[in-house]
């Protein structure tokens, strides 16, 4: 997977949550009609609104970052 492709699996997106009145899981984020009918069709559509919500990604991005920034004495 090219850094330019998106993953899409709802799962582990930042705005997949649980929703207390309908008992379930769904997007929190505001699409319209068209969006959401092309994204639950489309198996090949990258959703544009997916943010990972791994925070060990974002840990582990910044320690490479502060290696490489000592690498250079810069840090």
């Amino acid at each position: 997977m090219s850094k330019k492709q998106q993953q899409s699996s709802c799962d582990t997106c930042l705005y997949y949550i649980y929703d207390e009145d309908y008992e379930s899981y769904m997007c929190d984020m505001d699409m319209d009609e068209d969006e959401y009918v092309r994204l639950v069709t489309d198996s090949h559509y990258q959703c544009p609104y997916y943010q990972n919500d791994n925070e060990y990604a974002v840990v582990k991005k910044t320690d490479v970052i502060r290696i490489f920034l000592k690498s250079f004495s810069i840090f």
